[in-house]
């Protein structure tokens, strides 16, 4: 198991921009795969971006439809810690954000809140119109 918590949410204006930070514990992070998912009152927990391990060179990346050119996901394994950086926000993006992780070496898309076991307690984004 991993530890995450996240940081770095807040109240931003449209337009601007955000850093938000998961710091993990443990020292296996970066056999960790991990996700950003957020949750706007309501509404089901949604996929906002995935980044896999780093093998032979190679990071697998991928993003929501809704987010994709805006938002930035990476991660530094010897800080033990995943970034979604965001910009050009918009009111639609107010949500509770969290941070995801599954221990696996397997680096397709994954999408599916269900498919990850760990879980930071989320940070607050709100855009204002």
């Amino acid at each position: 198991q991993v530890q995450l918590v996240e940081s770095g949410g807040g109240l931003v204006q449209a337009g601007g921009s955000l850093r938000l930070s998961c710091a993990a514990s443990g020292r296996t992070f970066s056999s960790y795969y991990m996700g950003w998912f957020r949750q706007a009152p309501g509404k089901e927990r949604e996929f906002v971006a995935a980044i896999s391990l780093s093998g032979a060179g190679i990071r697998y990346i991928w993003y929501a439809d809704s987010v994709k050119d805006r938002f930035t996901i990476s991660r530094d394994n010897a800080m033990n810690t995943v970034y979604l950086q965001m910009n050009s926000l918009k009111p639609e993006d107010t949500a509770v954000y969290y941070c995801a992780a599954v221990l696996t070496d397997d680096w397709r898309r994954r999408a599916d809140p269900n498919e990850y076991n760990n879980w930071g307690q989320g940070t607050q984004v709100t855009v204002s119109s």
